[in-house]
């Protein structure tokens, strides 16, 4: 029996990033068959958009690319599960990280989401689009792509 891969994205609120994140992972195992390999799912630091579903914006961002987050759900990082649960936390920046090391992760379990991207020499944030124009939510989708693919890629299969 194969043990899953089990990935958590962490943005701030879990409305635009992370689920935009998880969305990607899930549409790319899935189109890969990998779907019973995998456990993914994401979070936000705070509490501020519980139970919501994500930014209309990033529900539309991820429609234009064939990908349906409609059924997710905002939910707030819980040390007391998450820590045990998830052996990839992937927070989108570094203050998330930063936010995730005082909740207590160890290091070890967090990876930047643009250390993945191939692209990159080094990893970048991910801005949070939610402030700005639409077009943020296709920069931030694009950003998104290239490290989740980097991710499986990196993956040993």
């Amino acid at each position: 029996m194969t043990t899953q891969t089990t990935v958590l994205f962490v943005c701030l609120g879990n409305i635009c990033r992370s689920p935009l994140a998880h969305g990607i992972l899930q549409h790319l195992v899935d189109q890969q068959s990998l779907t019973a390999q995998f456990h993914i799912d994401s979070c936000g630091t705070e509490d501020w958009h519980v139970g919501n579903p994500p930014d209309p914006r990033s529900i539309q961002t991820a429609a234009l690319h064939n990908i349906d987050i409609t059924n997710l759900r905002a939910r707030q990082f819980d040390p007391s599960t998450d820590i045990d649960r998830f052996q990839h936390i992937i927070p989108m920046d570094a203050s998330n990280k930063r936010n995730l090391i005082k909740l207590g992760v160890p290091e070890p379990k967090l990876t930047l989401m643009r250390a993945f991207d191939p692209t990159l020499q080094k990893p970048q944030d991910v801005p949070d689009p939610y402030y700005g124009g639409d077009d943020g939510f296709e920069r931030v989708y694009q950003m998104l792509i290239r490290a989740c693919q980097g991710f499986l890629d990196q993956r040993d299969l």
